[in-house]
């Protein structure tokens, strides 16, 4: 099985639907997902352009601002293995915390492709295929 220990810079994001392909946090989002040699994993995704709070304070931030945030960053946390599925390898990432309420308790399997440094994990949602490539 490929190592995934330690932690990866995103390079980049994409999402292919029907021969169309989108950058859902731009062109050049920023993120790192970081695997414990003990089990744990963590990843984030940002788009680079986030504004700052008007207010200084999400608190006290319009809530045009608070679902702007929320919209442009993604973060979840958890257990990670790998297997084999039809002789490929994947990560199964076994969310416990997650910025959306829905990712605990499920299982994100993600297919691993390692060249190098350069990584790239890949998953079908239904009619779109995400890809995120990382670099340790």
């Amino acid at each position: 099985m490929p190592d995934l220990g330690g932690t990866w810079h995103l390079v980049g994001w994409e999402i292919e639907t029907e021969g169309r392909v989108t950058h859902p946090f731009g062109e050049s989002p920023t993120g790192m997902i970081c695997y414990t040699e003990d089990g744990f994993m963590s990843a984030c995704i940002a788009r680079a352009d986030r504004p700052r709070w008007s207010t200084g304070n999400p608190r006290k931030a319009p809530d045009a601002e608070r679902i702007a945030a929320f919209e442009s960053y993604f973060h979840y946390a958890g257990t990670w293995r790998t297997e084999e599925r039809a002789g490929i390898p994947h990560v199964i990432h076994a969310v416990t915390h997650s910025l959306n309420p829905d990712f605990p308790g499920t299982e994100q399997v993600r297919r691993i492709d390692l060249e190098g440094d350069a990584l790239t994990l890949s998953a079908q949602e239904g009619p779109r295929h995400h890809r995120l490539r990382w670099r340790r």
